[in-house]
């Protein structure tokens, strides 16, 4: 055994060459291994993200399908709901008028088309009219009942076939009748003259006696007389006295003599003073001198608050 000799550089200490050697035994790194400072490009993680990314592609063209078919959904509801309309404003739409009346115990036949001209008339000088939801219907009836007094109103207004109105009317049923310069003339209980009647011919007759010349009729026979006395002939009636004869006293057109059903006395009234309060002061006198037994023969209420009776 050799203490004090020279080191041999060769060897190698055997600690040492068993470490070198199960180094030299062991497999290379893999490429794909992760190591520091290195940028992973491939593996587990980018597999997943693809498969993320597909995912996510495949939701969106769902989202977007789903987005289109809610776009032609909405237009093609708005064009139904369009269609819809035009077509409610083609039902509301009046290309042509049909005129009915509500009372079917007329004695005489209507001629409905003197109402449709006059409804056409209203209609051309009033386009919106022509939509029935923007027909105004008391304007309508105004209209007619200047234009053709024996209206009286307007019952319903309602949808014919397309374009076409149904149109009901109400005429006046005549309380008088009174015949001057070849012309007969009705008056209602509204106090309204008209001309046209299509009811029967009513039994108070208006005698004239006032011995104005024909070429005077128009002043004898205005719309302002028949009025009163279709106001003094429905009013009285309210109050239980039935008129049976109108007069126009000799030598005046603004006074009116009646006879009442039952009553001797005539009463006389002024045109000049309103109906209603001469029909209440009347009645007042004529209880008055019901009750003390009285009956003259004339009985004068053209003043007001007053009766004097001869």
């Amino acid at each position: 055994m050799r203490i004090f000799g020279k080191k041999n550089d060769n060897v190698l200490p055997g600690r040492r060459r068993a470490v070198d050697s199960t180094k030299s035994q062991q497999e290379p790194a893999p490429a794909n291994m992760f190591q520091r400072n290195r940028s992973l490009v491939r593996g587990s993680y980018s597999t997943r993200n693809n498969e993320e990314e597909a995912n996510r592609s495949d939701r969106v063209h769902v989202h977007h399908l789903a987005s289109k078919r809610r776009k032609v959904g909405v237009l093609l509801m708005s064009v139904l709901l369009f269609a819809l309309f035009l077509f409610w404003l083609l039902t509301q739409f009046t290309a042509k008028v049909a005129v009915v009346l509500s009372d079917t115990s007329t004695v005489r036949s209507v001629d409905e088309s003197i109402y449709v001209e006059s409804i056409n008339k209203y209609m051309d000088s009033h386009p919106l009219s022509r939509l029935r939801f923007a027909l105004d219907v008391n304007d309508l009836s105004n209209y007619l009942r200047s234009d053709k007094p024996e209206v009286l109103s307007i019952d319903n207004v309602s949808e014919g076939s397309i374009g076409e109105t149904s149109i009901t009317l109400s005429m006046r049923h005549p309380l008088a009748s009174w015949t001057i310069s070849g012309s007969q003339y009705f008056v209602d209980s509204y106090g309204v003259a008209f001309q046209r009647n299509y009811y029967t011919s009513p039994l108070l007759q208006i005698v004239d006696s006032s011995g104005i010349t024909p070429e005077q009729g128009t002043t004898v026979a205005s719309n302002n007389f028949l009025s009163f006395v279709g106001r003094v002939v429905a009013l009285s009636k309210a109050d239980g006295y039935i008129v049976e004869q109108a007069i126009i006293p000799a030598g005046t057109t603004r006074q009116l003599e009646i006879q009442i059903k039952g009553i001797k006395s005539h009463v006389i009234f002024s045109i000049d003073r309103v109906a209603g309060e001469q029909v209440e002061d009347m009645a007042r006198a004529l209880k008055y001198l019901s009750d003390h037994g009285q009956s003259p023969a004339r009985v004068d209420v053209r003043v007001s608050g007053k009766a004097f009776y001869q």
